[in-house]
């Protein structure tokens, strides 16, 4: 059930890529558009049966592949990786329709499409080290060649920026991986079968660093952050909303699966030190996204500001904090690619990123204003304001970080109320104000299927801000199942279920 989500884009990528007769770019289109729907709704069929008050894995495939290497093919799905499973689906989708019809060499395009979404669901998958390690590196070539092929004017130095930094990462991975089956004297790389806990604790301190450091790349965590927004200013509309809303995932789901499950008992060691590198990350973020003047580069850097949360939610390793860290991938997965959605129409209608330039876009008769619109509302739902998937997800990591790192949680707290200052000045600059008084000043018409793809994405923000437990109730047994014991503070007396939790406050939210 599970390898149809792997090996159908790859077949697709290669008979897009390989077929000998001449395909049309509209049939090439649709033809992706068909296999990444199919995709969705597999993904979707899935999540449906998936048992939500089951922690452990589901629909598990065991195949030995190389016995002798202890790679085998062992796949499976649990409370923290379905929903990322859904969302690459989904956003994979919507990356293909928001594809622009003249898109150059477009079956290769469409193809590295497929692989991309191919390598990023099987490393969702994967439970084995060694075939995560394959996945995480595959992912690579797509996502550098999308870039150097159809990004902007320095889009071959972003792209090789990207590719040395993601590539130091994969070779600290490796390593972490290797060092932790061979000190544990594991036959297996499969997650299951290595025990660390006969390991001398020095060695898991220092393995641990080496994971996070990897995965701190690819998260990326503040000084290791400088790529993104390169990769994202380059990038086309469509790559950023793959970038953003999946493939920065890879960095914290592999922080939880890999770093907190695999060397749990030296987690407490270290956590202090992410919960602070969390805050600095939202409070860096916000404060530079605030100083720019192109609208992309400035949601690039709300990214690196909301994937502190996920550090510092994370750090806590309580239960409520691990289901606010998976929740927040999810939303600012939702959250970030309907922002970059709306500003691709933007440039492709202005011309412009520019805020000094942009001006009066709410302009009812020459400017945009339903793509004003849905831009205040992915805004307010970055800002975490109630009603919104970000609402919930913020409140919920502050609350399970709080009584275990107060003051970074505090500090995390003040990068809500900059996310409002930076989204402020971008819809001020660009939107309010008048457009030239020049009659002949006449933007091009946004048609529908410009805006499907965000009005699509704001449904959904909505409805998991109305109704989280639809996403928590099936993340909260794994993530409670994840949570390491002891845990790194006593928990004094028992709280309701975290899914009571977000039901009170969806239908009552605090004030902010």
């Amino acid at each position: 059930m599970l390898s149809a989500l792997i090996w159908i884009p790859i077949l697709g990528a290669i008979w897009l890529g390989v077929w000998p007769q001449e395909i049309s770019r509209e049939r090439a289109r649709w033809a992706s558009l068909a296999i990444a729907s199919a995709l969705f709704v597999w993904s979707l069929v899935l999540a449906v049966q998936f048992d939500a008050a089951a922690p452990g894995l589901q629909f598990q495939e065991n195949i030995a592949w190389i016995p002798p290497l202890g790679l085998n093919y062992v796949l499976g799905v649990d409370g923290l990786s379905m929903p990322l499973v859904v969302l690459n689906g989904l956003l994979t989708g919507i990356a293909v329709y928001a594809t622009p019809p003249s898109v150059k060499r477009y079956r290769f395009y469409f193809s590295l499409l497929l692989l991309l979404n191919a390598s990023v669901i099987g490393a969702f998958l994967t439970q084995n080290l060694m075939l995560f390690f394959i996945f995480y590196e595959l992912e690579l070539l797509p996502m550098y060649l999308l870039i150097a092929i159809w990004g902007g004017k320095r889009r071959v130095y972003a792209a090789t920026k990207f590719l040395i930094y993601t590539a130091f990462s994969g070779i600290l991975l490796l390593l972490g991986f290797l060092g932790t089956a061979w000190l544990s004297h594991s036959e297996s790389f499969d997650l299951a079968a290595i025990d660390s806990s006969a390991v001398p604790h020095s060695l898991q301190v220092a393995l641990l660093i080496i994971l996070v450091i990897g995965f701190g790349i690819k998260i990326p965590i503040v000084p290791f952050h400088t790529w993104l927004p390169d990769a994202h200013v380059e990038a086309s509309t469509p790559i950023s909303v793959l970038l953003a809303g999946v493939l920065l995932k890879l960095g914290t789901y592999g922080l939880l699966r890999f770093g907190l499950q695999l060397l749990p008992d030296v987690w407490a060691d270290l956590a202090p030190w992410l919960a602070w590198i969390g805050a600095f990350s939202v409070i860096y973020g916000a404060v530079i996204a605030i100083t720019q003047n192109d609208m992309k580069k400035m949601v690039a850097y709300s990214s690196v500001a909301h994937m502190g949360y996920i550090i510092l939610a994370a750090a806590a390793a309580r239960p409520l904090s691990l289901l606010g860290a998976t929740f927040q991938m999810v939303s600012h997965g939702l959250i970030s690619a309907m922002l970059f959605l709306v500003v691709g129409v933007i440039y492709a209608k202005t011309g412009t990123r520019d805020l000094r330039i942009l001006g009066g876009l709410f302009n009812p008769e020459r400017g945009l204003p339903l793509i004003g619109s849905l831009m205040v509302l992915a805004a307010m739902a970055s800002a975490g304001i109630p009603g919104m998937s970000g609402f919930i997800a913020e409140f919920v990591v502050f609350r399970g970080s709080y009584p275990v790192f107060t003051v970074p949680t505090l500090i995390a707290m003040v990068g809500t109320a900059l996310t409002s200052v930076y989204f402020l000045i971008l819809l001020d600059r660009a939107f309010f104000g008048r457009l030239p008084s020049d009659d002949s000043v006449q933007l091009p018409r946004v048609q529908w299927s410009d805006r499907i793809p965000a009005i699509v994405l704001a449904l959904i923000i909505v409805a998991l801000g109305l109704e989280p437990n639809w996403l928590a109730r099936r993340i909260e047994p794994t993530t409670t199942a994840l949570t390491p014991r002891p845990q790194i503070v006593a928990i004094a007396p028992v709280s309701p279920p975290a899914s009571l939790e977000l039901t009170a406050i969806a239908l009552n939210p605090p004030l902010k």
